[in-house]
């Protein structure tokens, strides 16, 4: 007897087999985002795609990539092109990272380990999400790849060293403390098409007001204390914020507008980035996400200072197109599309890519 979950699955199952035998076809990080909205639901579309406000930070993200012209040189030997970087202390094969996401059961039930083998299968790190529909332990052991947990720093301390243990006891290499959500952003557009969508499962918070407003640089340091990972903050925009984190001690800094979601009219990422790189001033990484669609993206953040990149809809579009493949497929593009904008760059490695690749 087939029961509706199981007619439900099996559908969905047939939908990403078609999805996946139709990806040759989809080219661009845009090309999956066309696909994608033809097959994520109304609402979980609205929930990932949109800001706050007005949007207009969620503009100004991408407008600040269109808007940076690349200043590439010619007759250098780019037959060989290295994107190699190291990161807290570890190899990575590219500097392109998928960054947390929170909904991804909304995409599809087991979204969040999808998501996670997905980014393995294309050599990526991922960032496992705090708001993950499916608890850490799962997502982290059955990736298949290294991972890292972004945490939110909830009321409840106890909980949150609980959390901080259970992420560390299953695999994950480093923690990402969202600094920048102390309350919700104004998200009309998700909140219009809330009334489509079914009650959230966190398994990973406590309760769903998880957000404290409470928070300072001493919880920080308390984090630091009990953490037995490398200790990053997300959602630094301003360079005197910068400056403090690096003397609290933390092993890097992600530039981050929260997508977009939180406060509308900050500054676009890549502009804010090369402002707390000066203030951060080489003494620790800094790793910048929002906005970023295509390799000579990745480019431009790295030569405003940026030690790697993240995304985040991107691969979600992925995930809606064909599961772990789509995720792959997406990692793939961006990777290739990097490597072969070096080469027309002239610049064959990551280290040989600075300020002077930009038309300033």
């Amino acid at each position: 007897m087939i029961t509706r979950r199981g007619a439900i699955l099996s559908a969905l199952a047939a939908g990403l087999a078609r999805g996946q035998s139709g990806m040759e076809k989809l080219l661009s990080l845009y090309d999956f985002e066309t696909e994608a909205h033809t097959k994520i639901s109304h609402g979980a579309w609205e929930r990932i795609s949109g800001g706050a406000a007005d949007e207009l930070t969620l503009k100004w993200n991408r407008e600040a990539y269109d808007q940076l012209r690349l200043k590439p040189r010619v007759l250098v030997d780019v037959s060989h092109v290295d994107t190699r970087v190291n990161l807290l202390g570890a190899e990575l094969p590219f500097p392109i990272l998928c960054a947390p996401t929170g909904g991804q059961g909304l995409i599809q039930p087991d979204g969040d380990l999808a998501a996670a083998r997905g980014a393995a299968a294309a050599h990526a790190t991922y960032v496992i999400s705090s708001s993950a529909s499916m608890k850490v332990e799962d997502v982290a052991r059955g990736a298949g790849g290294p991972v890292w947990f972004q945490l939110y720093v909830q009321k409840d301390r106890g909980f949150t060293r609980e959390m901080v243990r259970r992420a560390e006891d299953a695999g994950c290499r480093a923690l990402c403390v969202t600094v920048d959500s102390p309350t919700f952003g104004l998200r009309n557009r998700e909140e219009r098409a809330k009334g489509e969508l079914p009650e959230r499962q966190l398994p990973n918070l406590r309760g769903k007001d998880y957000l404290d407003p409470t928070l300072t640089w001493k919880d920080i340091d308390w984090l630091q204390g009990i953490a037995r990972r490398p200790v990053l903050l997300k959602g630094i925009l301003n360079p005197d914020d910068a400056a403090i984190a690096v003397k609290s001690g933390v092993a890097g800094i992600i530039v981050s507008n929260h997508g977009a979601r939180n406060l509308d009219t900050v500054p676009a990422t890549l502009e804010a980035l090369p402002h707390v790189v000066e203030s951060v001033a080489g003494r620790l990484p800094v790793i910048v996400d929002g906005g970023i669609r295509r390799g000579t993206d990745v480019i431009k953040a790295i030569a405003f200072g940026a030690a790697a990149v993240q995304i985040g809809r991107p691969y979600l579009w992925g995930l809606g197109v064909a599961g772990s493949a789509g995720v792959t497929r997406v990692v793939d593009i961006l990777r290739r599309e990097l490597e072969l904008s070096m080469a027309l760059m002239g610049r064959p490695t990551i280290e040989s890519i600075d300020r002077s690749a930009l038309w300033l």
